[in-house]
C-alpha cells in the first residue's frame, strides 16, 4: 500500500528519464576529466558548458510546460523569470569580484565606478553571501509571479489576452533593465566572473560540477512536476484547462489553484536562469526579449505540451538544431527553421513528439484488447 504512490509517481516514462539523466551526469564529467584529449571519447569543457545550458533550458521548458500543459496558462514571458532568477546569480558573481575588477574598487562592480556611481545601491547589499542570494533567486521570480497572477487571475484573465499581457510584462522588464540607472549593468548586463562559492568559473572542475548540479535541479524539477500532475490537484489543473468555467461551478477556487501553479513555474525558471548564468558567463537585458520566451514555448510545442518528459526533449532538439544552424554560412536561416519547425509540428504532430508516441502506443494497445474476443474461440479450438 505505501508503495503504490511511488509506483504511480515513477512510471516507466519517468523511470528511464531519470535513469539516462543520472547516467548524464556520471558519463559527461568523467568522458572531460578522465578521458585524455586525444581520445575520440573525450568530451571538452565546451561540450560541458553547452549541455549544461541545454540542462537550464529544459528546466525552463519544464517549467512552462507545468502550466502550459497542465493548466492551460499560455505564458510568453516567463523569459523574465528566467533572466530575473540569472540576475540575482550575476549580482552574487559579481559581488565575488571584488578588488580585483578592472578599477580595483572592493565593493562597488566595474560598471557602477564607470558610470561614477558613489556608493552600492541597497538592493546590492546582501548579495555578498550565496545564501540570500540563492534567497533571491527564488524570491524574486516568485513575488513577481504572484503579483501578476494575483491581478491576472483575479480579473478572470485567460487565453490569448494572458499571453499578451504576460509578454508586455517581461517587454517592461527589459526596458527597465537597459536603462543604466537601474543599477543592473545596463545594455551590457553582467559579466567577467571569477568565482562561486570560492571556485574558478572556468575550471574544469567547476564546470562539471556546475553541470551536475543542474542535471540534480532537473531531476528534483521534474520530481516535483510528476508529484503535482499525478496528484488530485494535478486532476484539477487539468479540469481547469479543459473546462474552467465548470471546474468553478463546482466550487474550486480556481483563481488559487493557477495562482499557486503559476508562482511554482516561476521559482523553477529562476533557478533555471540561476544555474545558467555561471555556466554562460553573462547576462544581459536580452533575456528578457519577447522572442526568448516564445522560443521556448516552442520547444514543448515540439517535444509534447503536458507530457513533461516532451519538454526537456524539445528544448535539447530544438538548441542542438539551434547550436547547428547558427554556425558557419547555415546561421541566416535559423529563424526560417525555427519558425518551419512550429508550423511543421502543429501540423503534422500536434501532439508534439512524445505526445504523438503515447498516443500511438495507446491506439496500438487498444487495438490489441479489441481483437482478444476475436481471437479467444480460436484459441479454444
Amino acid at each position: 500500500m505505501s508503495a503504490f504512490p511511488l509506483t504511480r509517481l515513477l512510471d516507466n516514462a519517468s523511470t528511464i528519464f531519470l535513469a539516462l539523466l543520472a547516467a548524464f551526469a556520471i558519463a559527461i564529467p568523467v568522458l572531460n576529466l578522465l578521458v585524455p584529449a586525444g581520445s575520440g571519447l573525450h568530451v571538452s569543457t565546451y561540450l560541458v558548458a553547452l549541455f549544461g545550458k541545454y540542462i537550464c533550458y529544459a528546466m525552463l521548458a519544464l517549467s512552462i510546460d507545468l502550466i502550459w500543459g497542465y493548466a492551460g496558462i499560455l505564458s510568453l514571458g516567463h523569459g523574465a523569470f528566467f533572466a530575473l532568477g540569472g540576475y540575482a546569480m550575476g549580482m552574487y558573481l559579481m559581488r565575488q569580484i571584488g578588488a580585483r575588477g578592472v578599477y580595483a574598487n572592493p565593493i562597488l562592480p566595474d560598471f557602477m565606478v564607470f558610470l561614477n556611481w558613489q556608493e552600492l545601491p541597497l538592493y546590492w547589499y546582501g548579495f555578498n553571501h550565496f545564501a540570500y542570494a540563492a534567497l533571491m533567486i527564488v524570491l524574486v521570480p516568485g513575488l513577481v509571479a504572484f503579483v501578476f497572477g494575483w491581478f491576472a487571475f483575479r480579473s478572470r484573465v485567460t487565453g490569448v489576452y494572458l499571453s499578451i499581457i504576460t509578454q508586455a510584462m517581461t517587454y517592461a522588464l527589459m526596458l527597465g533593465f537597459f536603462r543604466n540607472n537601474f543599477g543592473f549593468g545596463g545594455n551590457n548586463g553582467l559579466t567577467d566572473f571569477k568565482d562561486i562559492l570560492g571556485f574558478n568559473v572556468q575550471a574544469e572542475g567547476t564546470r562539471n560540477a556546475l553541470l551536475v548540479v543542474s542535471c540534480l535541479a532537473l531531476a528534483l524539477s521534474f520530481l516535483i512536476c510528476r508529484t503535482i500532475v499525478t496528484s488530485k490537484f494535478g486532476k484539477v489543473l487539468v479540469a481547469i484547462r479543459d473546462a474552467e468555467a465548470r471546474t468553478r461551478f463546482l466550487g474550486y477556487r480556481v483563481e488559487a489553484y493557477k495562482l499557486f501553479v503559476f508562482t511554482l513555474s516561476a521559482c523553477m525558471a529562476g533557478v533555471a536562469g540561476a544555474l545558467y548564468v555561471p555556466q554562460v558567463g553573462i547576462i544581459n537585458p536580452g533575456e528578457f526579449a519577447p522572442a526568448n520566451s516564445i522560443e521556448a514555448v516552442i520547444w514543448v510545442a515540439v517535444g509534447g505540451r503536458g507530457t513533461l518528459t516532451g519538454a526537456v526533449l524539445g528544448a535539447f532538439v530544438v538548441n542542438y538544431a539551434k547550436t547547428f544552424f547558427t554556425s558557419g554560412w547555415l546561421a541566416p536561416y535559423w529563424l526560417f527553421v525555427l519558425g518551419g519547425l512550429f508550423v511543421a509540428v502543429t501540423l503534422l504532430l500536434p501532439r508534439g513528439i512524445v505526445g504523438t508516441f503515447e498516443w500511438w502506443h495507446e491506439r496500438r494497445a487498444e487495438k490489441k484488447i479489441t481483437a482478444l474476443p476475436a481471437s479467444a474461440p480460436h484459441a479454444a479450438e
